[in-house]
């Protein structure tokens, strides 16, 4: 297909935009892509050059393209509806891997030292910042965006403009996948979480034993420093973690909610 624009027929630029309009709210729910840092321009020419580079593999029959503004502007919808939730089911794994810094921080008393988070523009702890940017690091490392960009490549041949048909499934799954952002904050935050709770029982048979110690201001440099060792500790569970977790919501992607938004 010719890239000049201004030589497009009107097919090849509603195809154009419908694939647009699939891309831009994954680009913008991504990881790091999705940061408040991040200049909206930047965010938009990523999201064009992308549409541009998919459209000659995109195969769209021109008769299934709407020939009526409302119909097409339905079509655009459906397309938006298929990129968000595709972007929202990434962004709930590092929810879920931001929730188990949370709570670590909090049960290591850093919960009162909140810190700006770019990707949200709201405050969380320093622990939640750290897992992350782990976690983000990790998915670069990885190759983990180009899984998301095949998912995306994918759902352009399971699923053609307009063919989005929500299922009953579709839900659950989303439920499940809710579930699961839990389960990884448990994951990630038991180690040091057991720790420190037999550090907490350790310290109330010492107030008990020697009511003399001020055990209230003892125990705030002992939590901490048990649990950033621990907390070192369980660092090299990270990457191997941290890549099935990847792995699995790209197969999750194509296996699993592509075909719950097919007829």
């Amino acid at each position: 297909m010719p890239v000049d624009a201004l030589q497009w027929s009107l097919a090849q630029f509603q195809s154009f935009l419908l694939i647009l309009m699939r891309v831009a709210p994954i680009l913008f729910l991504m990881p790091l892509l999705g940061s408040r840092n991040i200049p909206a321009l930047a965010k938009i020419g990523l999201a064009l050059t992308v549409s541009l580079i998919l459209l000659p593999s995109v195969k769209m029959g021109t008769a299934a393209l709407p020939q009526e503004p409302f119909s097409f502007l339905v079509f655009l919808g459906a397309e938006f509806s298929i990129g968000f939730l595709l972007g929202l089911a990434v962004k709930a794994i590092f929810a879920g891997i931001q929730m188990g810094g949370e709570l670590v921080g909090f049960q290591m008393g850093l919960s009162l030292a909140q810190v700006l988070d770019p990707q949200s523009g709201t405050d969380s702890s320093a622990l939640a910042q750290f897992h992350y940017f782990a976690a983000t690091l990790i998915f670069l490392a990885v190759d983990g965006h180009h899984w998301f960009f095949r998912a995306l490549v994918q759902s352009f041949q399971a699923l053609g403009p307009g063919e989005i048909h929500l299922q009953a499934g579709l839900f659950r799954a989303f439920t499940t996948l809710t579930g699961n952002m839990f389960v990884i904050a448990v994951k990630l935050s038991a180690p040091v979480m057991a720790v420190l709770f037999f550090t907490q029982i350790a310290m109330g048979i010492l107030a008990k034993a020697v009511p003399q110690v001020n055990i209230l201001m003892t125990s705030f440099p002992i939590t901490i420093c048990v649990g950033l060792v621990f907390l070192g500790f369980s660092i090299d569970f990270f990457l191997p973690y941290f890549r099935s977790l990847f792995e699995e919501t790209g197969r999750e992607l194509t296996g699993t909610l592509l075909p719950l938004m097919q007829r």
